[in-house]
C-alpha cells in the first residue's frame, strides 16, 4: 500500500457549480502539506454534471479517487464510505460547498504533528440566516444536555483525525450515524480551532430541513435514553393533574355546593393526557425504529462503482 499522509473526504451532491473552484483551492493547499495526499470524493446520487467533472479531475491526478453511490444515501453515509475507504495517517471531513475554506487544513495539519489526535474547526461568524443559527445553537445547546457527551458548540463535521480515532470510528455500525458526536464520544486529545463560516460559493444549499431535523435527531436519540425517562415523567406528571382536577371537582361540588363543569375540565384533561401519550409514543417509536434499522442489518450505503482507487494498485505491482 502507498503511504499516504492525508486522506481528504468530501461528500458531494449536485454541486457541478463548485466543483471546479474546489478542486483549485484544494490542490493549492494540498500542495503546501508535508507529505502524500489522497482526495476522496463521494457523489451522493447527482443528478446534474458532478460525477463527470469529478471524472475529468480524477483522470488528471492520480491522488483523487472517487465513490459513486447507487443513489442518494446523505451526507453522514458519504461521510462513512469516505472514512471506511481512507488511508492516509490523517483523515480530513470537510463539505464540498466551500462555507469552510481548505485553507484551515494547514493549521490542522499543524495541531495533528504536535500530537493531537483530533482537530476540529469551530465555526464562526456563521453566514446563515438568523433563524438557522439560532436553530443551530439550540440543537447543540440540548444535545449536550441529554447526552452527557461534550460535543463542541458551532463544531461541524470539518475535522481531522489521526487514523487511530478513524479506526475506532469504523468500529460504530450503526446505522443513524450523528459523525461529530461519534469524534466527541471516541475522546482522544482533541482540540477546536476558529474558522470563518463564509457562505456558499455558489448555489443553494442542498441539505433540506427535513434532513436537518433527521441530522438533530439522530445526534440526541442515538447518544442518549432521557427522552425515554421524560415521557415517563411525563406520564406521572399527566395522572398528577388528573387527580388535583379530581380532587378540585369534589371539592367545588361537595364543599362549595357549586356547580362544577365537569364537561370543560373532563375535555381539557382529555386533551393534555391524549397529547402527553402521543408524544411518548413519538419518543418510543423514534427508539423503535432505530433498533428496526439495526436488526435488518441492510448496508447504509451502496456502491455503484469506484474510480482511481485501483491506480494505487497498479503503482505498486
Amino acid at each position: 500500500m502507498k503511504n499516504i499522509d492525508y486522506s481528504v473526504v468530501i461528500p458531494i451532491f449536485n454541486e457541478e457549480e463548485i466543483i471546479p473552484e474546489l478542486w483549485r483551492q484544494l490542490l493549492d493547499v494540498l500542495q503546501r502539506l508535508d507529505g502524500n495526499s489522497e482526495v476522496i470524493f463521494i457523489n451522493d446520487g447527482s443528478v446534474d454534471s458532478s460525477f463527470e467533472l469529478l471524472k475529468e479531475i480524477s483522470q488528471k491526478n492520480p491522488e483523487v479517487k472517487i465513490i459513486n453511490f447507487s443513489r442518494n444515501f446523505g451526507h453522514q453515509c458519504a461521510l462513512s464510505a469516505g472514512i471506511d475507504h481512507a488511508d492516509g495517517k490523517a483523515v480530513i471531513l470537510m463539505d464540498g460547498d466551500l462555507q469552510d475554506s481548505p485553507e484551515a487544513i494547514i493549521s490542522f495539519s499543524r495541531l495533528w504533528q504536535q500530537g493531537y489526535d483530533v482537530v476540529y474547526a469551530i465555526r464562526k461568524n456563521r453566514k446563515e440566516k438568523l433563524l438557522k443559527r439560532l436553530a443551530f445553537k439550540s440543537f447543540y445547546y440540548i444535545q449536550r444536555k441529554l447526552s452527557g457527551i461534550i460535543t463542541p458548540m458551532d463544531a461541524g463535521i470539518f475535522s481531522l483525525m489521526d487514523r487511530k480515532v478513524i479506526l475506532t470510528l469504523r468500529q460504530m455500525p450503526e446505522h443513524n450515524k450523528y459523525l461529530s458526536g461519534l469524534r466527541a464520544y471516541a475522546g482522544f486529545k482533541q482540540i477546536g480551532v476558529y474558522v470563518e463560516r463564509g457562505p456558499r460559493y455558489r448555489g443553494e444549499p442542498k441539505v433540506s430541513v427535513t434532513k436537518l431535523f433527521k441530522l438533530a435527531f439522530d445526534g440526541i436519540f442515538s447518544f442518549s435514553t432521557i427522552p425515554l425517562k421524560m415521557a415517563t415523567i411525563l406520564g406521572l406528571v399527566s395522572a398528577i393533574v388528573s387527580f388535583i382536577i379530581g380532587l378540585i371537582g369534589l371539592y367545588v361540588k361537595f364543599i362549595l355546593g357549586q356547580e362544577f363543569l365537569s364537561w370543560a375540565y373532563g375535555l381539557t384533561t382529555t386533551f393534555f393526557i391524549g397529547g402527553v401519550q402521543l408524544l411518548s409514543l413519538g419518543i418510543i417509536g423514534e427508539y423503535i425504529g432505530r433498533i428496526y434499522d439495526e436488526v435488518r442489518q441492510r448496508p447504509y450505503y451502496i456502491i455503484r462503482e469506484k474510480i482511481g482507487f485501483e491506480k494505487i494498485s497498479s503503482d505498486e505491482s
